[in-house]
């Protein structure tokens, strides 16, 4: 049996961080860099250590008040869907990583893993769960709760994505289910060039939108739940801003501008639109999909081509985004930034991981970053940086498969480290400020903003003449 006093001194340990360090037994533990940065790229005064090298598939992560790390699973069969982490010795370093999850996985695209007043939320394709985090144990107590059901059947673009507000209400995305509401009976044999949409377009009903439950109220079904939001194609990154008390997401644009309407879009068009958005979420808004599509080189909310759109015709009839994203980058999830390690220009600005994009062919593939906005009165200021870089392995990309991890979840520790997950091995990588704070600007960013020019899986692809 353990003694009382050890066991009190290692959870003493485990609860206590302070700035870059963690208190271990009464001393202060430094953490420690890898030489590397565990391979990533970082500005100047960033450094970087490896949490985990390959927990699995990894989805979305949270972080405990207690430096505890649970991360998401994307495995479609089985229980044990979830993954628990602990560092025991204060080196930053898990050495305790236990699966568990008893529940059944429903598809290969579970997402979600966030706490919320101490419970620990975490989804499948179509149930939100949730168990109650037990400060004395790594693993959640109890089974888990369902909280929301999808009683639809498995469908493209199922990730159920989480937020919560400061009034106890859940937000849960329920994603359309097709590119841009195609009717395929306008197609003509296996030409789609011309191809027309529903319109009215059926999957506004139920689908391609945000709604909003309780977030303590057992097997709610959607349609017990508030329609917040329409018009938004598909949502993997989603959080509420306590800041501002808002709903912010990033939005995957549409595919196929190209072979939908090749007289009017080249493959260099598909290729570079159209954009990937940042929305602030405003109740009863309605943001265009499928109707319309961004560009962020116009900065105009642009008619789609399957309903009569040339890649001229505007409209002002939908919601506008923040700013545009380069197209095709899949941004899988967006984290405020609250904490006071980092330098204070970074203080509630959003970082966005990018998982990377799989159709820009016969261009590059790009995304494969963490990249970060700030903010400036609940707004973007400026626009968007490199925040770091090393994930995809190679300098060029021809296909997705060839990235050697995916950037996929961002989370905040405690005492305000980075964390960040990819999807492809699990690796967790926590990033740290080790520089002067007082003296961090232009300068320590020069080579970041360099890799907008200079990578061709973040530079746009120069437009054929």
């Amino acid at each position: 049996m353990v003694p009382l006093k050890k066991t009190l001194a290692v959870l003493f340990a485990i609860l206590t961080t302070i700035g870059c360090g963690q208190k271990k037994e009464g001393k202060t533990i430094i953490l420690q860099p890898d030489q590397d940065d565990g391979g990533l790229v970082l500005p100047d005064g960033f450094r970087a250590l490896v949490v985990a090298d390959s927990v699995g598939p990894t989805r979305h992560i949270a972080v405990n008040l207690n430096g505890d790390i649970y991360a998401k699973l994307r495995i479609s069969k089985g229980s044990q869907g979830n993954v628990a982490l602990r560092d025991t010795d204060g080196d930053g370093k898990a050495d305790m990583i236990q699966r568990f999850g008893d529940y059944p996985n429903d598809g290969s695209f579970a997402t979600d893993m966030r706490i919320y007043n101490g419970y620990l939320y975490f989804s499948s394709e179509l149930v939100v769960y949730r168990q109650k985090l037990d400060p004395s144990n790594l693993i959640p107590k109890g089974q888990p709760e369902t909280i929301v059901i999808d009683y639809s059947p498995l469908r493209w673009h199922n990730a159920k994505t989480l937020a919560f507000d400061k009034l106890g209400n859940l937000y849960v995305t329920f994603s359309a289910p097709t590119n841009t509401c195609e009717d395929w009976s306008t197609v003509i044999g296996t030409n789609y060039a011309n191809i027309k949409g529903f319109d009215p377009c059926p999957q506004l009903n139920g689908f391609s939108g945000i709604w909003r439950f309780d977030a303590n109220k057992p097997n709610q079904a959607q349609t017990e739940g508030e329609l917040y939001a329409t018009g938004l194609r598909s949502i993997v990154g989603m959080t509420w801003n306590d800041q501002t008390n808002s709903l912010y997401a990033v939005l995957h644009g549409r595919d196929y501008l190209h072979s939908h309407s090749p007289k009017n879009f080249s493959k260099w068009h598909n290729a570079v639109l159209p954009s990937e958005e940042f929305m602030k979420i405003s109740k009863g808004e309605d943001y265009g999909w499928p109707y319309t599509y961004y560009d962020h080189f116009q900065k105009k909310r642009m008619i789609a081509p399957e309903y009569g759109g040339d890649g001229k015709k505007s409209t002002d009839k939908y919601a506008m985004p923040l700013m545009g994203f380069p197209a095709h980058w899949a941004p899988n999830d967006l984290l405020f930034y609250n904490g006071s390690q980092f330098p204070g220009r970074y203080k509630h600005g959003a970082f966005v991981a990018f998982h990377g994009s799989t159709n820009r062919a016969p261009f590059p593939q790009a995304g494969y970053v963490v990249a970060f906005v700030p903010f400036e009165n609940g707004a973007p200021k400026g626009d968007w940086e490199v925040f770091a870089d090393g994930f995809a392995g190679r300098d060029t990309l021809k296909t997705m498969e060839e990235a050697r991890y995916r950037p996929m979840g961002l989370a905040e520790g405690p005492d305000g480290s980075l964390y960040i997950s990819e999807s492809k091995k699990g690796k967790i990588w926590r990033v740290l400020f080790k520089g002067d704070g007082n003296n961090f600007g232009e300068t320590q960013l020069q080579k970041m903003h360099s890799l907008k020019k200079t990578k061709s899986y973040i530079a746009d692809p120069p437009q054929p003449k």
